[in-house]
């Protein structure tokens, strides 16, 4: 259905896979039907999702206790450096050390809402075209495998860590060691949508009030049937 809504596009992708060999040997093989009569259109076929996720999912890099880090851990101790130069990107799991890039909005190790819901979204339907067979080790070296949703509902999990109350200890990651947010009956239950998180510790960092993209936890908290 979804394809005959959008002829135009067919015919280009028809016509690029048919005239183009080698553009079309970087993308999923699309004539292979997935579960339930699927089709997959991806530059990550299953050898490269693989790939990718076995470095997404290990806890020395990207996972971390309350999602995906936006970038490896691996750089906390040894910055990557940029060819011959003086220029180096390091992990920084919480506010940017400089200026650049827009000041305190860190894209070297925080944890962003957008980017985990994507590949949360991402995962899902790749489950659907591969379905229960196709596993992946998650955690990275744990020894155990699960399936694409699995790990999809894995991740989820540790999102909303961020913003519900830690069983053992009753406190919030996101208010991070503020003792007034954590107990205080006037803010305990008021909730903050931070532009992004702590990638270590899961604590609310950047702006307070970015709901147009950390509102999208609302989504992730309720029942998968009900998304």
């Amino acid at each position: 259905d979804l394809l005959r809504a959008a002829p135009e596009f067919v015919a280009r992708m028809t016509w690029l896979l048919a005239n183009r060999p080698r553009l079309a040997a970087l993308v999923s093989h699309w004539q292979e039907p997935g579960q339930a009569a699927t089709r997959l259109l991806s530059l990550l076929r299953g050898h490269r999702l693989k790939r990718l996720l076995y470095r997404m999912l290990d806890t020395a890099e990207f996972l971390s206790d309350y999602g995906v880090r936006s970038l490896s851990r691996v750089y906390l101790d040894k910055p990557y450096v940029f060819r011959d130069t003086d220029i180096t990107v390091g992990y920084q799991p919480a506010e940017s050390s400089t200026d650049l890039f827009g000041g305190n909005s860190n894209w070297r190790g925080p944890i962003w809402l957008p980017i985990n819901f994507l590949i949360i979204e991402s995962l899902q339907r790749f489950h659907h075209y591969y379905g229960d067979d196709f596993k992946v080790e998650y955690p990275t070296h744990s020894g155990q495998y699960a399936t694409l949703l699995e790990v999809a509902d894995a991740l989820t999990a540790r999102l909303t860590k961020l913003f519900l109350r830690d069983p053992a200890t009753g406190r919030r990651a996101c208010f991070g060691d503020s003792e007034l947010l954590q107990h205080d009956p006037n803010f305990k239950d008021n909730l903050f949508f931070h532009e992004y998180f702590n990638g270590d510790n899961g604590h609310g960092l950047g702006a307070s009030h970015q709901t147009g993209w950390t509102g999208l936890i609302a989504k992730l908290l309720q029942p998968r049937g009900h998304r």
